[in-house]
């Protein structure tokens, strides 16, 4: 972890009179800069709001789920922290049956379902393969909701 992470959570931590402890960091996207540059400008616009993973790629990689209530940073395309956001809703749910409300969340492309089901339909395929795994429509997600409580935009 960098120390503008760090820092970054142990401000508003102290301000909000919150646990110290650094939560997990992360880009959204394929890793790529690009990608993270441009989810994160949509979560700093307040367009994305909601967000899905591969619930099989939680447990092939023993991360921890998401919990209501639980705070991440944002990091942009260079790892720069951008945002702090909070879980408003975590459900797990086949990606053939997302809802439109939740997937227009997500504030990507020209904020249609079909949009989203596509795009989303070409990451879980290529992030299936990296564990030797096919996509299938009931791929079950993990949907987050979540609201930015701080936003900290590169200058």
């Amino acid at each position: 972890m960098n120390r503008e992470i760090e820092n970054y959570w142990l401000k508003y931590a102290s301000e909000h009179h919150l646990n110290l402890q650094v939560p997990d960091y992360w880009m959204f996207g394929d890793g790529s800069k690009q990608m993270g540059d441009e989810l994160a400008s949509l979560v700093l616009s307040g367009k994305k709001t909601g967000t899905c993973a591969a619930k099989v790629v939680y447990d092939l990689e023993n991360e921890k789920m998401p919990v209501v209530g639980q705070y991440d940073i944002v990091l942009n395309g260079d790892g720069y922290p951008v945002a702090i956001i909070k879980y408003t809703a975590i459900e797990e749910v086949p990606m053939n049956k997302v809802t439109e409300t939740f997937a227009l969340s997500e504030g990507e492309g020209d904020l249609t379902y079909n949009y989203w089901y596509t795009e989303h339909e070409k990451f879980f395929t290529w992030e299936l393969k990296q564990y030797g795994m096919t996509f299938t429509p009931d791929l079950m997600l993990v949907c987050q909701t979540f609201e930015v409580v701080d936003a900290n935009p590169v200058d």
